[in-house]
């Protein structure tokens, strides 16, 4: 509904921040059409167009941020759940295993998002210029937040999503666009922890090298011991910052990488549970057939039976979202 003002009769709005959001529904459905994903040309920048629920989907989340148009959709994180939709922007400041799900949407009203990376050495510069104000930062904080959807972070994601349509202005704007976008996460209280994990020699970026480091190499063997050597802090430090930031030990996010990966592998390239197994670094297939039925609910390959099964809800495509 509009407003009008008496004296100059200009039609105000009466919801500027629903009109903006309008907007931007309208202009990520229009690209996406019938796609449900797509990784679009400007770096980083992903639109999701959904018109049904999805199953829960094992999942990880890179350093981003999720602005929601139209919908809503739950993120769970260890045994802490995130709700986010047209009111709350969901922001990963590292990598993180999760099980995410779209809750609201249909083909009426189809769930509408785009999700942004965020680039670490960009978060670095803009803070080493000292004009963004730190934000206090509550301790054992997880690397995982939910924000108000402002006008002008909406403003910002219109703004960017209109390149799309201007391909040969995305070299020299988009950079820009994005900045504001850090920017206007940094203003506000959910970017403290973002700042700290992208300033150097904090503990929570000391924290962020071993994940990155796990998340490259959950295959391989872990010792803690190294893990902690090669972010310069004691063991115990470590499992401390560690819990904090992704809500696990490092041994529990170890593995459900591997049980993610795994579950992947046999989805897509039909691996049997034990060649899927020796693949992401289990020694023992019994091990991996206990520690997948306890995650999952089920064993290997029943539960993807269940998911080939015509009957079941669709997963979320495996990556970010």
């Amino acid at each position: 509904m509009a407003i009008t003002n008496r004296r100059d009769r200009i039609p105000l709005t009466a919801e500027p921040t629903q009109a903006v959001r309008t907007e931007l529904a309208r202009k990520i459905d229009a690209l996406v059409g019938s796609q449900v994903r797509w990784a679009t040309e400007i770096p980083g920048l992903i639109l999701v167009r959904r018109t049904e629920l999805t199953a829960p989907t094992c999942m990880t989340y890179e350093p981003s941020v999720a602005v929601i148009a139209q919908g809503r959709k739950r993120v769970e994180l260890a045994r802490t759940t995130f709700c986010y939709d047209e009111s709350r922007f969901l922001l990963t400041s590292v990598d993180l295993p999760i099980v995410s799900q779209v809750v609201e949407a249909s083909e009426e009203t189809p769930f509408l998002a785009l999700s942004l990376k965020l680039e670490m050495p960009v978060v670095r510069e803009m803070l080493s210029r000292d004009e963004i104000p730190a934000p206090d930062l509550q301790p054992d904080q997880p690397a995982m937040a939910t924000g108000a959807t402002t006008v002008e972070l909406l403003g910002a994601c219109c703004r960017l999503v209109d390149l799309l349509s201007a391909p040969e202005d995305i070299p020299f704007l988009s950079g820009l666009i994005q900045r504001e976008i850090i920017y206007r996460i940094l203003r506000g209280p959910e970017g403290a922890r973002l700042r700290a994990i992208a300033t150097l020699g904090d503990q929570s970026h000391r924290t962020a090298k071993a994940i990155a480091w796990m998340r490259a190499n959950y295959a391989k063997p872990l010792r803690v011991e190294d893990l902690a050597q090669l972010a310069g802090m004691g063991v115990s430090t470590l499992h401390h910052h560690f819990r904090a930031l992704t809500a696990m030990s490092p041994l529990q996010y170890q593995k459900q990488l591997r049980l993610q990966a795994a579950r992947t592998r046999m989805l897509a390239d039909g691996l049997d549970a034990a060649s899927a197994a020796y693949a992401v670094g289990y020694e023992s297939a019994s091990q991996f057939n206990r520690e997948y039925s306890r995650f999952f609910g089920q064993s290997p390959m029943r539960d993807i039976r269940t998911l080939r099964s015509p009957n079941a809800l669709p997963m979320e495509r495996v990556g970010r979202q």
